[in-house]
């Protein structure tokens, strides 16, 4: 790899002006007079180029050095030319994609520099890198080791060296590797190898080989001479392929450096013995003084094309030329516009020389054969395969495609060429004859449906018709498929392909609502129902959404007449559904469930019959009464009839109504249900129904057996009388300036009468002192507040002095909740809220077996963790004893403890919510940490296991009931 500009404009004018000055030396030789006379560069002294002074050489003072300090620009650009030899992806028809153009954007964002790629003539690569210089360095290392080849070499310099290579705290040799582009692995001080390994480019494994023996040179206690040789003479010291310089260090046993030609460095370091040196020295002398004396220039143009021709790969062919004519040949830099190649040497050579450089620029030309783009990757075959059976035979032609140029460029040894040429135009001639193409225009909106689900229309096609078929894709936003192949597949491909596209413009799509719970029904067992309508309606396809969407969207699609009817019939089976869905449960004693179904079920299956309804009972083993009838509301209505008349026949069942104040209700029923569930459980399972509340009705409904009936009346009248009794209302009248007092600071004082004395105490609403206020509530917690019928409501108002409460409408999804009532009332009420809304929900995971053991008789434990902690604690359901059972885990205690909507590895079952403040809730985990039983076995011989048992267990029981 090798950095742009080589050779400069100066350089080559330098060139060619040495060749006048030695043509006129050896014809007269110089006068006094004109070695007096300025030079052009004397007269008008060049800008000095920063980047071109070697390290660790003085910079030249001249006219501009002294007049203009250099700027230094923050951004640099460095453009690294790749030669397709050292190239690492090499497929041409990937240029811009593929993995070489990952790579590219890999170093972007890696080292922050930015490429940019472009394609020589000649397939080299060249990489234009802008950016600060530590990027440009770095992307030029991962330029290096990522798209160009590798190698390998080793250079061996004493171990005592090693150190100063490695640099303070390695800095020398990252700033090496950095310079060069290559990976320098040194031995380790413990290793007795002396030998350094290099990896990189060519270029670079010259660059870091020369720096390396540089360093050991200057360490190096020998003596060490720096000749300084102009850089056009360096070849003739080297000799083709470094012969000559290696046969000079094996004669005087010194070791000879010579710059490489990518490094613009005119000094040669020679170390060794004094006497080895100044031998080398005085070789290397005379070489150069002969050359200086006997040598001259010839300029000729070559095509810039032809360059890399001459040059060969890795400069091979320059070292051919070299070996056999003695002669340098110099090459413009391929940046470079010059079609100038200079050849130095010997005047009897130079003839030689000519004649091989313009043997090798012809060796090669160019051709371009006719050929239409969309035959080209008929061509070039599946993978390429046809075409790597043409390359097989020429391997030294090279082919470029061009995309959307119906043309192929064909560019190799001109015998191996033209037979190429031939063989690419008769491929052409036979897929013009036996090809064609045509194109469609198809709404991009129908291009998946011609797809097909997973590709099984379009390959079908593909496969009957031998045709390939281009749907662009949904980004380009085209409407053209291609079809391309046999010209009879084509036109029947076309055919069909306008046929289906033909048929889905003509196609629509209706949605039509069905409520979910009849899809299951309209499906029927293993689809027969639906069957019979796709039967009926075979153009129309009909889908069902998935029962995990819940969704009541059933989408019809087919011809526009055939899907309006089927419409209309689903329709109608949907409203008779829904007429035939009414459904009623009607409360029957478990007793007479028999005596409904009858012998063989009989009486049900005439219910049924008869009143063309659907009717489910019960399980045996369940607790439940309510037979569920289902159908038209009427038929329903008579069925329910014909159900309850069954039971009064066999039993004395009577209806009675109980006129109760509405405003006890809820007192009655009791939480969850209490106090309601045991009147009816003590009463032999009666039936006692209270209106919806908030209803404003009086009446409370018992059903059951006559004498029940009447015991359940007397107990629900005598709660109501105690409830009116307990909840007697008395008046104080007192200043309102007055309230404030009475209440006190945040209510304490007031909730120290009412927690002394049970009473329920409300204070008037001043319209002075009344105010009004928000406070903010996440939406989830809004059901705390309002669950057990207001029950958290309820107590913050009897707390906070009657403040009144005001929650959103539910589905509002609103923060904003109102207080209304006395400010010092509704500033505590409104910490209280905040208190409850900062309560958080904790997973505390025990194995389930342990639960009843944590509960403690009759919940006692729980209760007091409860009442200790300020939480609230929900057990999980008990699992189904006839589900499999699951691995035991390995530790039967505390699994984990999240935080609300947080995840943990236990089992639904063994997980315990705990609600509350975070702090307590998380106290109350160790309390129930606390209870998990632990197993502990205890040695104690077997004759002493009676003892301890005690006569008919006395002695475990006593020890048990002692230790809980």
């Amino acid at each position: 790899m090798s950095s742009v500009a080589v050779l400069t404009q100066e350089r080559f004018n330098e060139h060619r002006g040495g060749l006048l000055a030695e043509q006129s030396g050896a014809a007269g030789g110089p006068s006094g007079e004109e070695e007096a006379l300025p030079t052009y560069k004397d007269a008008f002294p060049p800008l000095p180029e920063k980047a071109a002074v070697p390290e660790g050489t003085p910079e030249t003072t001249n006219a501009w050095t002294t007049k203009i300090r250099p700027l230094k620009s923050s951004v640099i650009t460095q453009v690294f030319h790749v030669p397709l030899e050292e190239r690492k992806y090499k497929d041409i028809n990937q240029f811009g994609e593929g993995d070489q153009a990952k790579v590219c954007v890999d170093i972007m964002h890696k080292t922050g520099a930015h490429l940019e790629l472009s394609m020589a003539k000649d397939q080299g690569l060249s990489i234009m890198v802008s950016g600060k210089l530590d990027a440009v360095m770095k992307a030029r290392k991962e330029i290096v080791s990522r798209l160009q080849t590798q190698a390998s070499s080793t250079v061996a310099i004493p171990k005592e060296h090693h150190r100063y290579v490695i640099g303070k705290n390695g800095e020398k040799l990252q700033e090496l590797e950095l310079r060069t582009a290559t990976k320098i692995q040194i031995p380790r001080p413990d290793d007795v190898s002396n030998q350094i390994k290099i990896s990189g480019t060519k270029e670079g494994l010259e660059k870091a080989k020369h720096e390396i023996l540089l360093i050991s040179a200057e360490q190096d206690k020998r003596a060490v001479e720096r000749v300084s040789i102009d850089k056009v003479y360096h070849p003739f010291i080297t000799g083709a392929s470094n012969k000559l310089v290696i046969e000079m260090m094996q004669e005087t046993g010194a070791r000879i450096n010579v710059p490489p030609p990518s490094v613009n460095k005119t000094e040669i370091v020679i170390t060794g013995e004094k006497e080895q040196v100044a031998l080398a020295v005085a070789m290397i002398k005379k070489i150069h003084e002969e050359k200086k004396k006997n040598t001259t220039t010839i300029a000729v143009e070559v095509k810039k094309s032809q360059h890399k021709y001459v040059i060969g790969p890795k400069g091979n062919t320059l070292q051919e030329i070299l070996e056999k004519t003695g002669v340098s040949v110099e090459i413009p830099p391929s940046d470079s516009a010059l079609e100038t190649v200079i050849l130095r040497g010997e005047p009897d050579r130079l003839g030689q020389a000519l004649t091989e450089v313009y043997a090798k620029a012809n060796s090669y030309s160019v051709s371009m054969v006719t050929a239409p783009s969309w035959l080209h990757r008929f061509i070039i075959g599946k993978k390429g395969q046809n075409l790597a059976k043409i390359t097989q035979q020429m391997p030294k032609v090279h082919i470029e495609f061009t995309e959307g140029e119906d043309k192929i460029c064909l560019e190799g040894p001109t015998k191996d060429l033209q037979m190429m040429q031939v063989q690419i135009e008769a491929i052409v001639l036979d897929l013009v004859n036996r090809m064609d193409y045509t194109e469609i225009s198809v709404d991009p909106k129908f291009h998946r449906h011609l797809i097909g689900k997973g590709g099984a229309n379009i390959n079908r096609i593909k496969e009957l018709h031998k045709v390939t078929v281009r749907i662009p894709p949904d980004n380009e936003k085209s409407n053209l498929i291609r079809i391309e192949g046999d010209p009879q597949g084509v036109q029947d491909a076309k055919k069909e392909l306008l046929e289906l596209a033909l048929r889905m413009e003509n196609e629509r799509t209706k949605d039509l609502l069905i409520e979910q719970r009849f899809h299951r029904a309209i499906i029927g067992q293993k689809g027969e129902n639906i069957k019979e309508v796709r039967d009926k309606f075979p153009e129309v396809i009909i889908n069902f959404p998935d029962p995990a969407q819940k969704s009541n969207v059933v989408q019809l699609r087919g011809p526009h007449h055939e899907v309006e009817k089927c419409h209309k019939f689903m329709q109608k089976m949907s409203a008779e559904m829904v007429e035939n869905g009414y459904t009623l449960s009607v409360p029957i004693f478990k007793q007479f469930h028999k005596n409904i179904i009858g012998k063989g079920g009989s009486n049900i299956k005439k219910i049924r019959e008869e009143t063309n309804t659907k009717i489910d009972l019960p399980a045996e083993n369940s607790n439940s009464e309510m037979i569920v009838i289902t159908g038209k509301r009427p038929n329903c209505e008579a069925a329910r009839t014909r159900i309850l008349s069954i039971q009064k026949e066999l039993a004395n069942i009577t209806e009675l109504e109980v006129s109760i104040p509405s405003k006890l209700h809820n007192s009655l029923i009791g939480s969850k249900g209490r106090f309601v569930r045991s009147i009816m459980e003590e009463c032999g399972g009666v039936h006692i129904h209270f209106p919806t509340e908030g209803a404003g009705i009086d009446k409370v409904t018992i059903r059951g057996p006559a004498e029940e009936v009447e015991k359940a009346k007397q107990q629900l009248l005598a709660l109501a009388e105690e409830k009116q009794i307990k909840s007697h209302t008395a008046e104080l009248r007192a200043k309102p300036e007055y309230h404030k007092f009475l209440i006190g600071k945040g209510g304490a004082n007031i909730r120290k009468v009412r927690d002394s004395t049970g009473a329920r105490i409300i204070f008037p609403m001043s319209l002075d002192n009344v105010v009004e206020d928000t406070v903010d509530v996440d939406p989830k917690h809004h059901r705390y507040f309002v669950a057990r019928r207001g029950q958290v409501l309820r107590d913050i108002a009897d707390e906070y002095g009657g403040v009144m409460v005001s929650f959103p409408r539910t589905g509002s999804q609103s923060h904003k909740v109102t207080l209304k009532g006395a400010k010092d009332c509704v500033e505590a009420a409104k910490r209280r809220m905040l208190e409850i809304d900062a309560q958080v929900t904790m997973e505390c995971v025990i194995t389930q077996r342990f639960h009843r053991s944590i509960m403690g008789p009759k919940g006692s434990r729980i209760q007091q963790i409860t009442k200790d902690h300020n939480v609230q604690i929900k057990f999980p359901d008990r699992e189904d004893p006839n589900a499999p059972a699951p691995a035991p885990p390995a530790v039967a205690a505390v699994v984990a403890v999240v935080q609300e909507n947080g995840e943990t590895d236990g089992e639904k079952c063994d997980i315990i919510v705990i609600s509350g403040r975070k702090e307590r809730c998380e106290a109350a985990v160790e309390a129930l940490k606390a209870l998990v039983p632990v197993t502990t076995e205890v040695e104690v011989p077997y004759e002493l296991h009676r003892y301890i048992i005690g006569q008919k267990g006395s002695g475990i029981r006593k020890m048990m009931d002692e230790f809980e």
